[in-house]
């Protein structure tokens, strides 16, 4: 019928957009049956790029030893409700992820900018470091007001919030110093709700930016004054209980002040993130950063039997 006709016409249109803001260059075919359009692979590239607007989970950690050295790393945790094998005891999408996993050196000029873990296909940055300036991870923030939201009305062409992933990737780009990439991160007007961890180059750099889609609601950094040597977020607020079904954070601080700051590195954070149920069926990868070397280091993981689901 007609209104199909258009009603189809208008989500080609909506998709085009969508693939326009994501930066991708995309050939399709359209094929017609009965008045109806079927778009191929431009809509499964699309929901691959704003996957992470809507739903995941995720751990993530900046630490400051005693030489003022600052750690950053983080468990990518994805694909909860996604399918579950039952024969294997995984998650469907999770497992699809892992061999997509990269690391990915963005340059300009033949001079390293960024680097960043990502998924192949994917084109916002979830994980990134600017050698010898600042580290920054993002995590989901669960809200009644959340990415779902912001995407309906992106589609309904009130576009003035910036997809989460696509802030990061132009902050790691163009800011020159954690207190610029704090700026950034605090004030642009957002699509979904956020969890950005950022890291620095100097004593007590290391924060987490809590976002509403509008505004920022606090900013917990760590304060070598009050023995606060590390700040580490899962995917709720830092002065709210976890949910009971979800609490990463209890064990995870429980590690890193276990651990202690005099032992704190690369290595012990590690083995902070491979402590059940920080590592559940849900982690596709553990990333290390040292901001002062530069140094980005992936993992592709496994949570042996017994785990924890998520």
């Amino acid at each position: 019928t007609g209104e199909r006709t258009k009603f189809i016409r208008k989500l080609a249109n909506i998709s085009s957009k969508l693939a326009n803001t994501l930066m991708l260059v995309v050939n399709f075919r359209v094929f017609t049956n009965a008045g109806l359009f079927v778009y191929f692979f431009l809509g499964e590239v699309v929901l691959y790029n704003i996957f992470y607007e809507v739903f995941t989970v995720c751990t993530s950690v900046v630490a400051e030893d005693l030489k003022g050295n600052l750690y950053h790393a983080r468990n990518m945790d994805f694909g909860l409700f996604m399918g579950w094998d039952i024969k294997n005891q995984t998650w469907t999408l999770t497992e699809k992820l892992k061999p997509l996993v990269v690391n990915v050196d963005f340059q300009r000029k033949s001079r390293t900018v960024f680097k960043s873990t990502g998924f192949a296909g994917y084109v916002g940055v979830l994980t990134g470091i600017r050698p010898k300036e600042f580290t920054l991870t993002m995590n989901e923030r669960f809200d009644v007001d959340g990415g779902y939201i912001g995407i309906l009305e992106w589609i309904l062409g009130k576009r003035d919030g910036m997809w989460m992933s696509f802030l990061t990737r132009r902050v790691l780009e163009n800011a020159t110093s954690y207190k610029d990439a704090q700026t950034q991160l605090a004030l642009t007007k957002l699509l979904a709700p956020a969890y950005f961890i950022l890291g620095g180059n100097q004593t007590n750099q290391g924060c987490v930016i809590t976002r509403t889609r509008i505004n920022t609601l606090d900013i917990w950094e760590i304060d070598l004054r009050l023995n606060r040597w590390y700040v580490l977020e899962t995917n709720y607020d830092h002065w709210e209980q976890p949910f009971f079904l979800d609490d990463r954070r209890t064990p995870a601080m429980k590690c890193m002040n276990k651990t202690t700051r005099a032992n704190i590195s690369l290595q012990t954070i590690y083995d902070v993130l491979s402590t059940k149920p920080v590592l559940n069926k849900l982690t596709t990868y553990t990333s290390l950063m040292e901001v002062s070397t530069g140094k980005l280091e992936s993992y592709i993981r496994a949570c042996p039997n017994p785990c924890t689901p998520w």
